[in-house]
């Protein structure tokens, strides 16, 4: 399949931080020979086609990358802050930007989509201090999310969680494979700087996911 058919792609289940599904940011690498799907902050992706690679990028932010290795399907999702608390980034609960619906609403399509919990392969990622901040939001993204994790009685099969630099993730669902990239000194204060703008930008109004933290080639 040529570069030139990623502009004919219909755009894939890519929901949005509201659990609404929103057009895909899908293009096709030549070079892989797969569909690079970018996940943004509070969304989510499921799928069942081998041919799909998640990507997202993390600075505090956390990921979790679930699969049923049985029915070959799987996502991934990608919140900012563990939970809502009144008076920050609005008063919309039912938020996948907030930890705790991120993670139900991706249980809940993949149980959906025939996935069973009990097989379920998960691996969670990012939670970086990427700044030096008294709130160290990054860790208690990680703290988070094994804790619920444990909370519902699901392990976690592996994990990269914490330290103070971004991490860039490209995920197979189909597979469960995952390649992990520490970023730069560079790109953490960029994905900080920007992770800080969406943040006060949901102050104000609804977020797209529209964070421009991917280029257009990988």
């Amino acid at each position: 399949m040529s570069a030139a058919a990623a502009l004919q792609r219909s755009p894939g289940p890519v929901a949005d931080e509201s659990g609404q599904r929103s057009g895909g940011r899908q293009f096709f690498n030549a070079g892989t020979d797969a569909w690079m799907v970018k996940v943004f902050p509070g969304e989510f992706y499921v799928t069942a086609n081998p041919d799909e690679v998640l990507v997202t990028v993390l600075g505090s932010c956390v990921a979790a990358c679930i699969r049923d290795p049985l029915a070959a399907i799987g996502g991934m999702n990608h919140f900012m802050l563990p939970h809502h608390s009144s008076g920050t980034w609005g008063e919309d609960l039912r938020s996948a930007r907030f930890g705790n619906f991120a993670m139900e609403k991706l249980l809940n399509e993949l149980v959906k989509a025939g996935c069973a919990r009990e097989r379920m392969e998960i691996k969670v990622f990012g939670g970086a201090n990427v700044t030096d901040t008294r709130n160290a939001i990054g860790s208690e993204n990680a703290e988070f999310v094994l804790r619920y994790l444990a909370d519902e009685g699901l392990r976690c099969s592996a994990q990269d969680l914490g330290g103070t630099l971004p991490r860039r993730i490209h995920y197979y669902p189909t597979t469960g494979r995952v390649v992990r990239k520490l970023l730069g000194t560079s790109e953490r204060y960029a994905i900080d700087r920007q992770e800080h703008d969406y943040g006060n930008r949901l102050l104000h109004q609804q977020p797209s996911g529209e964070i421009q933290l991917f280029g257009e080639t990988e």
